[in-house]
This record gives C-alpha cells, structure tokens and sequence, in this order.
C-alpha cells in the first residue's frame, strides 16, 4: 500500500503562486509516474500534470508555461509550482501514483485526499 498526503493549498489572489507538495509513504518502492489532477465543482476530474520516474512531464494544455511539477526522489515527493494562477484554476488538486492502463484510459491505484486551491479574482 501507498499513502499520498498533499500539502500547501489555500486561497490566492489571481496572477499569484502555490507550490503543492504531494509526500509519499509506504510500499513506494516500485512507483513509477506521479501526476496531479483537479476537479472543480460540478465538474469531472481532469488531469493537470504527469511526471514518470525519470523526470519526464507532461501537461495539460491549460496549465502549460505556468505550472511545473517536479519530484525529489530522497524525499518520496512530487510538487506543483503554480504560477499565474487564474480563477479558473479553482479546484480540489489530487496526487495520484502507479499508473495503469484500464480500457485504454489511464487511472492510478492511489490517490490523495486532496488540497482546495482557491483563486479569487
């Protein structure tokens, strides 16, 4: 089993920053991509960013050249620098690891409990 705990969300005003920090525990040994997600209300969770073990990234369109998600490896760890944020970045951000294939979709065994981002504008 995999614990993700996600940390440093909170309320922002727009054009500011958040850094989140999803700190992993447990049976970590053989996790390879990390990726964050988010869902806003009354809407499906969508996917923000991947990072696989060798550091490679991938992003959602809406979110490239602001956000940045990185991982230290001696910290179990993965981040996401959010930079520029704008209301429409108002969501629950969730830290998933260990992808698999389901039907051609991606899905992740574990998942966090979620962070609240809040961009007021």
């Amino acid at each position: 089993q995999v614990q993700l705990v996600e940390s440093g969300g909170g309320l922002v005003q727009a054009g500011g920053s958040l850094r989140l920090s999803c700190a992993a525990s447990g049976s970590i040994f053989n996790i390879n991509a990390m990726a964050w997600y988010r869902q806003a209300p009354g809407k499906q969770r969508d996917v923000v960013a991947r990072i696989t073990s060798g550091g490679s990234t991938n992003y959602a369109d809406s979110v490239k050249g602001r956000f940045t998600i990185s991982r230290d490896n001696a910290k179990n760890t993965v981040y996401l620098q959010m930079n520029t944020l704008k209301p429409e970045d108002t969501a629950v951000y969730y830290c998933a690891a260990d992808p698999y294939l389901n039907g051609g979709l991606m899905k992740y065994h574990y998942w966090g409990q979620g962070t609240q981002v809040t961009v007021a504008s």
